[in-house]
């Protein structure tokens, strides 16, 4: 795979992974194309947990499936993101960005903007809509071979510094070289979020990794080799669509935006 085809096929994986475990060497492999990123002064401040104690991730997923269910019967999820939801091929097409929900139990899917409104929600809710998509994100994140923690040390990582802004480029750099090479590997990777926004809970995942003073848990993510046959979740969505040239681009200042062009990629 060239440098081109790992970025233009490079996506988030919704599904489930096969079970085999991800071998010794693609972990390492990993770890060795982050090191690779920039870092201010060559500073290094990232640092890695590769879980694949079945024992380990089985308490990581019980976090991200409870935390799923918590956003979920709160409102909090749906209140937060809202805005990023699409729900036809013409409002991606206009808009550019966000997701568009394309897959959804067919009892739902005649009602799929009502959805996600706050009266619905709380039906569902009580219907025990909620508890049923946290047994999914639980079961998606205990059945990945490999889960992969990303920390900073807090040596470098200075919130409200300029090295702590320089920190968490450079963490960014990494996990994206992360996942450049999953797909060359034949790997997907998908963000377990949940925990991270909810504080009791992020704080329970950091005494499950034992995470030493002088580290701060910045991401966890879930890793596998993608199955032949794709199983989607039960709500699933696409976001293949990316804004356009003028959209994001300008020439020279900010007062010309870039003209709009076939993709090279």
């Amino acid at each position: 795979m060239t440098l081109r085809e790992a970025i233009k096929t490079r996506k988030t994986s919704n599904g489930h992974f096969e079970p085999r475990p991800v071998s010794i060497e693609h972990q390492r492999m990993l770890i060795e194309a982050a090191e690779r990123a920039p870092s201010h002064f060559n500073s290094q401040p990232w640092r890695f947990v590769l879980i694949d104690d079945p024992l380990v991730r089985s308490k990581v997923a019980t976090i991200g499936g409870r935390t799923m269910t918590q956003l979920i019967e709160g409102g909090t999820f749906f209140t937060r993101y809202r805005k990023y939801f699409r729900f036809s091929e013409e409002e991606m097409n206009e808009r550019r960005d966000g997701i568009f929900i394309d897959q959804m139990p067919l009892a739902l899917r005649p009602f799929i903007k009502q959805v996600f409104s706050d009266n619905v929600m709380n039906v569902l809710s009580k219907l025990g809509v909620a508890r049923l998509l946290g047994e999914d994100n639980r079961k998606l994140i205990e059945g990945s071979p490999l889960l992969l923690a990303v920390l900073l040390t807090k040596e470098e990582y200075k919130p409200g510094e300029l090295s702590g802004y320089y920190c968490t480029l450079s963490a960014g750099m990494a996990i994206e070289h992360i996942w450049l090479m999953t797909g060359d590997l034949g790997m997907g990777i998908q963000f377990i979020s949940t925990p991270m926004e909810i504080p009791e809970a992020w704080q329970e995942l950091k005494r499950v990794l034992e995470v030493p003073d002088d580290l701060e848990l910045m991401a966890v993510y879930r890793l596998g080799y993608l199955p032949a046959e794709k199983q989607r979740p039960r709500i699933d969505w696409r976001s293949d669509h990316r804004k356009k040239l003028s959209q994001i681009a300008f020439r020279n200042t900010c007062a010309t935006p870039e003209a709009d062009a076939p993709s090279t990629l």
